[in-house]
């Protein structure tokens, strides 16, 4: 392997803290594009350039350049979003992107095909609306995810708290996104003043945080590079057990790269964990490889040097060791759908929304319906790792209404959903995605009717289990947590991996590789069957494919003796 530093690194090196020439690039009314180098650092500033695949041959027999367009994705702490800022968010969708907004696998927003003219207004009126899209894609500190409904009591709160903190500390502090989006005036920074934290090449890849509430793990905070798991003992929040090393990208074909769940480490009390937090940040901006990203992950940098080597030099730059983990249990994976009631008497509905995606289509008018609820809601809004939301903080007095518009919209779709539905994930994939290789969005509505036609046949409709999509084996939609996952391999053919446990504490693995939709069928249907002749009080289907041998088990878990 080579030791130079790759391309992006002599980028990144160059780029003045995340400036570049974006400024210039998007003067320059010749092109819909940015150069190369510029749209690797815009992913700072949290966007992507790309260009409608589904045209590319079309414009390209026309000799016209690709259909670009830009996704812009917001920063937003938690999930957290204000009526104020949902009207303005919706109203971007409509005048700037493609007329939907999009909720990921990280708890914010996405608008798909912005045009390089509207990128600036954008950005500026969501800054306005006082959210940022600062560091929502690059190589920082992503945005930081928490348990979505935080508000169940106290102590929930409290822990919440510690995630917003995290994710203002951690960003970025440059003044390029001001300068370039905001027309802020161009600062005169003493060399390496700008980040103290991240210094001028910032991290060797991207690095996400995740907190989870047991028993609730709806954030999958074994997928995070940093996981916190919070300790509620007697409804006090005592600190937080510390996992590292999580992360679900792979590579196909290549057996050095894949997904690993995050390693326990020890246990902080809060008051602690922002030095923790940095700490760690910057053993990995120490130690990370710097010269092949596909091993530039937290993961590996963790499984070159051991678990304790990296807990040894965490502790170290510290000045203090870290406690014993704490026990704690998982039993939950998914969103809880309906309504329920929190600590206060006030309410939340938690809302399906199919792969995330805010539209106006047919009867389902989800984006209309979002939008008058933003009119009328008197608390805020709280957007889900699973591509859901929460309508939380209602009175009592106030819920009548609230089903009202959301039965009005389509919006009350989950009552009637299967329980494979009620927990699929899938990721955008074609056309936008650059790195797709398979349908992901696009296709579930296709896949889902088939597969609960199967599960029906044999009594299992209602039976929950965690079905993820991706069109590639990248994992935004942390397909290898699935317990029936799809990673797409190309145009209709996928991997089929199964095993995965409904608490997100261990892998799946690769059932049938590169097949097309029949044989994924055809595998699915006699474990169904045996499923539903064999399965035990309360099993999971992933659990059963373990039980019953369909899975061989291996080391790819948590089982830090404490957990339940």
């Amino acid at each position: 392997m080579s030791s130079s530093p790759s391309d992006l690194e002599r980028i990144k090196v160059h780029s003045r803290y995340l400036r570049g020439t974006i400024a210039e690039g998007l003067r320059d009314t010749v092109t819909g594009a940015i150069s190369e180098d510029d749209n690797k650092l815009l992913k700072f500033h949290g966007s992507y350039l790309q260009d409608d695949r589904d045209l590319r041959d079309e414009r390209r027999r026309q000799k016209l350049e690709p259909a670009y367009a830009f996704m812009l994705r917001a920063r937003l702490p938690s999930g957290v979003v204000t009526p104020a800022q949902w009207l303005v968010f919706d109203r971007l969708a409509r005048e700037h992107a493609n007329g939907t907004l999009r909720i990921t696998t990280r708890q914010t927003f996405q608008w798909h095909g912005i045009i390089k003219r509207h990128l600036k207004p954008t950005i500026a009126a969501i800054h306005e609306a006082l959210a940022s899209t600062i560091a929502a894609c690059g190589d920082v500190v992503r945005n930081v995810v928490s348990t979505a409904n935080p508000v169940e009591s106290e102590a929930h709160a409290l822990a919440y708290a510690w995630a917003t903190r995290l994710s203002a500390e951690l960003a970025p502090k440059t003044r390029a996104y001001h300068e370039i989006w905001l027309d802020g005036e161009p600062l005169v920074e003493e060399p390496g003043q700008e980040e103290p934290l991240y210094g001028a090449t910032y991290l060797p890849r991207k690095f996400k945080i995740g907190l989870a509430i047991p028993p609730l793990n709806d954030v999958d905070v074994f997928a995070q590079d940093l996981g916190l798991i919070a300790i509620i003992e007697q409804g006090e929040l005592k600190g937080f057990n510390i996992a590292v090393g999580g992360g679900m990208g792979a590579t196909h074909g290549d057996g050095s790269t894949y997904p690993r769940l995050a390693s326990v480490m020890g246990f902080v009390v809060p008051d602690q964990l922002l030095a923790v937090a940095e700490a760690i940040i910057t053993v990995q901006r120490d130690w990370g490889d710097r010269s092949e990203r596909k091993h530039a992950r937290l993961k590996y940098t963790i499984d070159k040097h051991g678990l304790d080597a990296f807990k040894a030099e965490v502790e170290k730059r510290l000045g203090f060791a870290l406690s014993p983990e704490r026990p704690y249990g998982f039993d939950h994976n998914g969103d809880r759908y309906g309504w329920i009631e929190g600590n206060d008497g006030r309410w939340h509905l938690t809302l399906q929304i199919e792969s995330g995606r805010l539209a106006d289509v047919g009867e389902r008018r989800w984006l209309t319906g979002l939008r008058e609820l933003a009119k009328v809601h008197q608390g805020d809004f709280r957007l889900t790792c699973n591509q859901n939301v929460i309508i939380a903080h209602v009175a009592a007095a106030d819920r009548e209404r609230i089903d009202a518009i959301v039965a009005a919209h389509g919006l009350d779709v989950y009552r009637a959903h299967s329980g494979i539905r009620r927990h699929a994930v899938a990721c955008v994939a074609l056309p936008t995605c650059g790195l797709a290789m398979a349908e992901s969005e696009r296709y579930l509505p296709d896949l889902l009717p088939k597969l609960e036609a199967l599960l029906e046949s044999h009594g299992l409709r209602d039976a929950p289990i965690l079905l993820r999509l991706s069109g590639c084996p990248n994992g935004c939609s942390r397909p290898y947590l699935g317990e029936i996952a799809l990673v797409g391999r190309g145009p209709g053919r996928y991997d089929l991996r199964l095993g995965a446990d409904f608490r997100g504490q261990r892998l799946n693995r690769p059932y049938r590789e590169n097949v097309d939709e029949a044989a994924i069928l055809e595998a699915l249907a006699p474990l169904f069957a045996d499923y539903a002749a064999s399965r035990r009080q309360g099993e999971h289907f992933g659990d059963f494919l373990l039980r019953t041998d369909v899975i061989v088990d291996d080391a790819s878990r948590i089982d830090t003796g404490v957990a339940a």
